[in-house]
């Protein structure tokens, strides 16, 4: 297998060396890294990575200049795999992000990367077109308005909230106390009260995940 390309976007110089060699450690190819918003549009165009790892806040505003290459870069490489790193829950950025339901998307606290392999496994799931959210950004949003929910089970939310994660069924199963096949009938009831009909080209987890973080935020 060869190794996931990765573009990585931060400005504060230790943390973008920590993170390449993480990344490089972990069998990851750093194709770039940089620590602007501008030339990481351009990054993204001329690499089209398969991940990118980028931070919000760049230079030379320092508001949401990583975000908007990100998504200038997505409208040119539709789907481009996308994994957040923000020291605040951006409710606004977090919406934008996932606006499009297109490709695999994360977003992380940079306080609350704390474990490695937890990390590399998230990058690995946005790479593979999942999602990784986390969780203080899923509580956060739940929050907010989520009427195209209001069909679902508080237990079908919880769910649904911990798949946001980016959990897998037996973790989901193992946070709730219940089987896996509990869990299973909880999805495919998620499924059905979102219609999310089968698909042979979408992966209706993602899919669910992506019409849930839309409607909480």
């Amino acid at each position: 297998m060869r190794p996931l390309r990765t573009v990585i976007a931060e400005d504060h110089v230790l943390l973008r060396d920590g993170l390449i060699r993480l990344l490089v450690a972990n069998g990851f190819d750093v194709v770039e890294a940089v620590d602007n918003g501008p030339v990481l549009r351009d990054a993204l165009l001329r690499h089209r990575p398969d991940v990118a790892v980028v931070d919000v806040r760049l230079p030379p505003t320092f508001t949401d200049e990583g975000l908007v290459a990100v998504l200038a870069a997505r409208r040119e490489v539709p789907g481009l795999p996308v994994l957040v790193l923000s020291q605040y829950v951006e409710q606004l950025y977090a919406r934008e992000l996932l606006a499009d339901h297109a490709g695999g998307v994360g977003y992380l606290l940079k306080d609350r990367v704390g474990n490695v392999e937890e990390f590399v496994a998230a990058v690995r799931r946005v790479a593979d077109g999942g999602t990784a959210m986390d969780a203080e950004v899923v509580g956060q949003l739940v929050g907010r308005r989520a009427t195209p929910l209001a069909a679902l089970t508080p237990r079908e939310r919880a769910v649904l909230e911990l798949v946001a994660e980016g959990r897998s069924n037996a973790a989901v199963a193992a946070a709730l106390f219940v089987t896996e096949k509990a869990v299973g009938k909880h999805i495919s009831s998620i499924f059905g009260k979102l219609d999310l009909a089968p698909s042979d080209d979408d992966n209706r987890r993602v899919r669910a995940v992506l019409a849930y973080l839309q409607a909480v935020s």
